[in-house]
């Protein structure tokens, strides 16, 4: 491993042999890492206007954006990790690669790698009415899903015909929080409303987080474990995501490796950060090299023949639409000029974040921000990596 101010690289043996192929010598293969970071970095050439003009670092002031943390893959490894900024505003801690971000809904489809594990190994069925798994609460039976039950894949495809399309605020660590029967019936202390199923399964897409919360309840129902136990267990552990948690609130003994919410103008909020129940659906805390070592899995089991934890089929289960929308049983699925990609999208209170990996490639970005407006800089900078790395284009560009 090189280490650089901020950064980890990993030089991947795959990338160095390609490199050598087309010409290039292998000391520049071996510290390409570095080249490839001052590209992102620096002011995009061509310009197209917007900010290819900035910098990396006058993206995030122009942003009010503190702090943000990026891993790279290439060849199917972490090529690069770096951080850039401040975790928290209030003591000006700096942003490490090992500081932890609230992952927001990229927690869903972490969770729906769980269950397709789960199911893997005969002990879940996808295509199974959840009512029989759940015991403390269950999905109405009406006309609308006796001829076809509610199930897993249909809650983590978001086609079950749930119709609350939550996004969860959190809740200020202060505060009561409720169980996750009340957040499902809409009852006090849950902020939110109830959870409520208007159309057949797989009649159309709506994106629902109580649908996730569901499936929590049904998964801790099942298994009879706490919940970010279990997570520990079948997905974090087996993947080596030792900076990653779905303990809410998380303990005392990493609170100087959390990141601190901040608004869309760079201010802290009047809370460290916002407490999630609805673990499943928003409760994840991690880094994005932990996030890459999930894109890295699934890659590798659809390359086959098997991940660590997943085999080929169950891959294809967590990146293939179910039909209807553009949500596999668990992650987004959709093609980007001549690629095509999974990955999902997370925004909570003060915290922005984003997987993208490609089905066949072995290329992806993950990205964590802590403030409001970090949605924008994370689409800037998966731009950057894109054009940096010649993503989808048969003569790849290399690095200037």
């Amino acid at each position: 491993m090189i280490t650089m101010r901020g950064a980890r690289w990993i030089p991947p043996l795959a990338a160095v042999a390609l490199l050598a192929g087309l010409g290039v010598s292998r000391p520049l293969a071996q510290t390409d890492a570095a080249a490839f970071i001052a590209r992102i970095e620096a002011p995009q050439v061509p310009d197209r206007q917007g900010f290819d003009g900035l910098t990396l670092a006058q993206v995030m002031t122009r942003l009010n954006v503190p702090g943000v943390s990026i891993a790279v893959i290439r060849d199917f490894e972490v090529h690069w990790a770096k951080a850039y900024g401040v975790a928290d505003v209030m003591t000006g801690r700096r942003v490490e690669t090992s500081t932890r971000f609230q992952a927001a809904s990229i927690s869903k489809p972490i969770t729906a790698l769980a269950a397709v594990r789960l199911a893997q190994d005969h002990t879940l069925d996808l295509d199974a009415d959840v009512n029989t798994m759940l015991t403390s609460w269950k999905v109405p039976e009406t006309d609308l899903t006796r001829g076809h039950p509610v199930t897993p894949r249909a809650l983590f495809s978001h086609t079950s015909g749930a119709d609350d399309g939550f996004g969860f605020p959190g809740y200020d660590p202060a505060l009561p929080r409720p169980t996750l029967v009340q957040i499902l019936n809409g009852e006090a202390p849950s902020n939110v409303g109830a959870v409520r199923f208007v159309r057949p399964p797989f009649t159309a897409f709506k994106y629902s987080g109580g649908g996730l919360t569901l499936m929590q309840l049904a998964l801790t129902d099942r298994t009879g474990q706490d919940f970010a136990a279990f997570m520990h267990a079948t997905v974090l552990g087996p993947l080596r995501m030792t900076s990653s948690s779905f303990a809410q609130p998380p303990p005392p003994d990493v609170a100087d490796q959390l990141a601190r919410a901040h608004n869309g103008q760079g201010r802290a909020m009047d809370a460290v950060w916002h407490v999630y129940p609805e673990q499943a659906a928003a409760g994840l805390w991690t880094t994005p090299t932990d996030l890459a070592r999930v894109l890295i899995e699934v890659q590798s089991a659809l390359r086959g023949p098997a991940g660590r934890v997943l085999s080929r089929a169950s891959a294809k289960d967590l990146t293939s639409p179910v039909g209807v929308g553009p949500y596999a049983t668990g992650f987004g699925v959709e093609q980007r000029g001549e690629g095509w990609y999974f990955g999902h999208g997370g925004s909570n209170w003060g915290f922005q974040a984003d997987v993208l990996g490609h089905l066949r490639k072995g290329y992806g970005v993950a990205v964590m921000t802590n403030g409001d407006r970090g949605r924008a800089l994370i689409t800037e900078i998966e731009a950057r990596v894109a054009a940096a790395y010649g993503w989808d284009l048969l003569d790849k560009p290399l690095v200037r």
